[in-house]
């Protein structure tokens, strides 16, 4: 992908699960973002543990707000990701530039961020009935993994 795919993180509590996005985000070349607060410092051993020699190859910002993520990167398109999603993430035709916007790990994303105007689409990624919730890292790895897909894999060898 000539702009890279971006992934946006709202109040991310766990640092093992930042860790293994930020080993995501270098070997996919997505744009890792991060919305505070934070439950987290990145001093944290488990973080450090997850992300390891990682860190350094992957682009990784951290906002001071949802609302300060949005303007610094002005998108044309905004993928809402959440248990009440109405669009299948395999349904997306994924383009540069997109981005796949996940919750913190204990309630997801907020009602008033999902049914923001600036939304193009709230995306669920299908489960078994009367289950609660995938893993943070494993639901942001199975929709980037598909939009690199779509788009042949862009920079890998």
């Amino acid at each position: 992908m000539s702009e890279p795919l971006r992934i946006l993180v709202d109040q991310p509590e766990i640092p093992g699960n930042t860790g293994n996005l930020i080993r995501l985000a270098a070997v996919t070349g997505v744009a890792l973002h991060l919305a505070e607060p934070l439950g987290f410092d990145f001093a944290d051993a488990k973080l450090r543990r997850a992300g390891l020699d990682y860190h350094d190859l992957a682009v990784l910002t951290v906002h001071p707000s949802l609302e300060e993520a949005y303007r610094s990167l002005a998108p044309q398109r905004v993928f809402a990701f959440t248990g009440e999603g109405e669009t299948r993430f395999t349904d997306i035709t994924y383009r540069p530039g997109d981005v796949l916007l996940f919750g913190r790990e204990s309630t997801g994303l907020d009602d008033h961020v999902t049914h923001d105007p600036r939304v193009t689409a709230r995306v669920r990624i299908p489960m078994q009935p009367s289950r609660r919730s995938l893993n943070l890292a494993n639901s942001v790895s199975i929709a980037v993994y598909e939009a690199w897909r779509q788009n042949g894999f862009d920079g890998a060898v």
